[in-house]
């Protein structure tokens, strides 16, 4: 099988910096570790911030809208496989009405994407030139930035409660909400595990997830079951796990009036899902299959068929990513929105890191 590498790069620490597992993958050796400062110490088991938004009025879902954006995804050729058939969203659902446009990373981080590699400033402006770029290249798709930020990080060390994580600060998923604010975005907040598990991390970022603007990611990659130290292998979920937070985003979506979720599940490998075809579409929920792997262009592709287009689950997501997908000779290049939309189907998620 022809998967991805990620690799994570090795930063010096002291003794008030932790080591945190960068969202950068390996199939062949074991992974480095990137340090984030111990600054990283609250727990979003604290309390977060009470205010309530006002639940936005929904209409109803113009279905004959809905098939014929989804009919654009397969560059209007239906197979036998895509698009994935009769499985509508409630009103207010973002895909595949709109595409996304984020930028990957953590506040603590120079190593794991753009978002702790610049200034909040220099940072929204990149961004926003990449969703001009899309903008252009697909101009019947309205573009929407995110932040897409990585709230439970995998550690290199069992830590406090022995589970290989560590739960950022409310006050950092504060700032990832007001920097998406600023651009009328949306927010991700990215789950790795470790040694603990779906059931136990996701009910502690509900409060966020009760918000119309803040959407969730979860990553198998650093899901340990077997209990081996994360970043020395690649992780995995089964269709069950996916279906509990699913189910989980379904009920607060119905008990708060909001708009459609959507799951970003990360994959770039067959095994990181298992049973795909038992996961459970909702209406409430908007499902993204995102490949998330590295590399020069055909092997970026081959993944793409491999892990997603093979196993259709119901959208699909790219991940580019600006170092390490051009550090291999002769291609040393990323691939450009026009090249990405040429994929079938066409990713209506894209991630940069």
């Amino acid at each position: 099988m022809n998967c991805l590498n990620k690799r994570i790069i090795l930063s010096v620490s002291c003794s008030f910096f932790l080591l945190l597992i960068a969202c950068n993958n390996t199939s062949s050796a074991k992974k480095k570790l990137s340090p984030l400062p111990i600054a990283a110490k609250g727990d979003t088991t604290a309390k977060a911030n009470q205010s309530k938004p006002e639940p936005p009025k929904l209409l109803s879902l113009d279905t004959v809208l809905y098939k014929k954006a989804t009919m654009r995804l397969v560059h209007d050729s239906a197979s036998a496989k895509w698009p994935v058939k009769d499985h509508f969203p409630l009103a207010g659902a973002l895909l595949p009405f709109n595409r996304i446009v984020a930028y990957y990373g953590n506040f603590y981080s120079t190593h794991m994407g753009v978002l702790g590699e610049y200034p909040p400033d220099i940072m929204l402006k990149k961004l926003m030139d990449e969703v001009k770029k899309w903008q252009k290249a697909d101009s019947l798709t309205p573009v929407i930035p995110a932040i897409h930020y990585i709230a439970v990080t995998a550690q290199g060390q069992p830590g406090k409660g022995g589970k290989y994580i560590l739960r950022m600060p409310f006050k950092e998923i504060d700032k990832a909400i007001e920097l998406a604010k600023k651009v009328n975005g949306v927010v991700f907040l990215d789950v790795q595990v470790g040694w603990s598990t779906v059931h136990a991390e996701i009910p502690l970022l509900e409060q966020y997830l009760k918000m119309p603007n803040v959407h969730l990611a979860i990553d198998p990659e650093f899901s340990m079951k077997t209990q081996r130290k994360p970043g020395t292998i690649i992780g995995t979920f089964d269709a069950a796990d996916i279906n509990y937070v699913s189910e989980y985003l379904a009920k607060l979506v119905k008990e708060n009036n909001l708009p459609p979720k959507v799951l970003v599940v990360h994959r770039f490998t067959m095994d990181m899902v298992t049973n795909y075809k038992q996961i459970a579409l909702r209406p409430e929920v908007q499902m993204v299959m995102d490949m998330d792997g590295w590399g020069f262009p055909a092997k970026k592709i081959s993944s793409y068929k491999l892990a997603e287009v093979n196993q259709p689950v119901q959208f699909t997501g790219f991940k580019l990513f600006y170092k390490n997908d051009i550090i291999t000779p002769p291609w040393k290049k990323m691939m450009t929105p026009e090249e990405v939309l040429k994929l079938y189907p066409r990713p209506i998620y894209i991630q940069y890191q």
